[in-house]
């Protein structure tokens, strides 16, 4: 395993990172208070394409696969973690990139990756979260069109998106087994609505809202992929969504762990720099390590996806790891800066807060365990289900 990267995947680091230093950092507490990203941010963030990331270049995306895409992530975790909610590489695009048909990339994916629009995935439900088989928003063919009824909760970008992705029961019978299918909803589209903006404890700008379907009308061609065949397009899509969790994680660490630094050679105690005592340097090393690790673990997994290989082990780890580390190099930080990190606007008060979002999103830290033992089961010869 090696951290070197390819030199256009470093410049592209270079880049954003230039852009989080310029451009998001400085409105990092206004979107903390506003709990909104501005409109100013989203249209320099376009303009460089970052919009693009997880989208093939014939559809107007960048072409810089996952690898390059964690990198980009890393970067924009930097700041707010409500920037890298929103402006990142989207399971909606990926999900039309992978899954749709040639007329659904033609329609949808230039406008995503210009930015002109945003979209959000529509999964988790009052009775669905991590049990992905417990969907119970509806869809009924009727004529050249499918009605949905349901809800959807917590999902990010809603309150801004303009398209959305959504898994509903087409058939009740066969439920995960032939009988969820995805969808393209507008947001335009007759009996489709937004509720109120979630209140959230982290993760303040990223529009989180709940969608509701109330005898909501979606032309048959919204389709994605085969009748039936959502559940196998949502395994793919959530093995990406769970390494750009990681990714954030490992960013959100990157920068914990310098503001520590800075905070033990510039405070001093008993005359001296709090990083010169032995229990300070103790957990900068600590930190350090997890971070490193958790890199590894991330660059890898991007790579074989990369390679068209499978990786749905390895990005449950390196969700898993990553982002249980970040919650302890957020901890260790907090407690290096004493008094100071339990303050607003101390950043690393946010990150204390923004990081414990990535042990629950895309799959609980239980889940990943859950699905790195059934597959190590299954080489075995013992099939279990991820929910026993």
């Amino acid at each position: 395993m090696t951290l070197a990267l390819p030199e256009e995947i470093e410049l592209l680091r270079k880049a954003v990172r230039a852009f989080v230093e310029n451009e998001a950092e400085p409105l990092a507490e206004q979107i903390e208070r506003d709990a909104r990203i501005p409109s100013i941010l989203l249209k320099k963030a376009a303009e460089m394409g970052l919009f693009g990331l997880s989208i093939p270049p014939e559809y107007g995306g960048t072409g810089f696969g996952e690898l390059g895409s964690v990198v980009a992530l890393e970067e924009l975790s930097r700041t707010n973690g409500a920037v890298s909610m929103v402006i990142c590489p989207t399971a909606p695009a990926a999900t039309i990139a992978l899954a749709g048909n040639e007329e659904q990339k033609q329609t949808y994916l230039p406008p995503l990756a210009r930015g002109e629009r945003l979209a959000s995935f529509c999964l988790t439900e009052p009775t669905a979260g991590s049990d992905a088989t417990g969907i119970r928003t509806s869809a009924v063919r009727k004529g050249d069109r499918y009605i949905l009824n349901g809800s959807k909760l917590y999902i990010s970008r809603a309150a801004i998106a303009g398209t959305f992705i959504v898994t509903a029961v087409t058939d009740p019978a066969r439920k995960a087994k032939g009988g969820i299918t995805v969808f393209i909803v507008e947001r335009e589209f007759p009996g489709f609505s937004v509720g109120s903006k979630d209140d959230e404890m982290g993760l303040r700008g990223s529009e989180s809202a709940e969608v509701v379907f109330q005898d909501c009308e979606v032309p048959a061609a919204n389709v994605v992929g085969a009748v039936g065949g959502g559940f196998d397009v949502m395994r793919k899509i959530l093995d990406r969504a769970r390494l750009w969790a990681a990714a954030r994680s490992v960013g959100a660490s990157q920068r914990i762990l310098e503001l520590s630094l800075q905070y033990a050679v510039t405070r001093e105690q008993f005359g001296k720099p709090i990083g010169a005592f032995q229990a300070v340097r103790l957990k900068l090393a600590d930190m350090a390590t997890l971070l490193h690790a958790g890199r590894l673990m991330l660059y890898q997994t991007a790579r074989k996806i990369d390679q068209g290989e499978e990786a749905v082990q390895e990005a449950s780890m390196a969700k898993l790891f990553s982002s249980e580390a970040a919650g302890q190099i957020a901890d260790m930080g907090v407690q290096i800066h004493g008094a100071m990190g339990f303050m607003k606007p101390t950043p690393v008060e946010r990150f204390y807060r923004d990081v414990r979002a990535y042990r629950i999103l895309d799959g609980t830290s239980d889940i990943q365990r859950l699905i790195i033992a059934g597959k190590l089961l299954r080489s075995h010869g013992l099939k279990v289900a991820v929910g026993e």
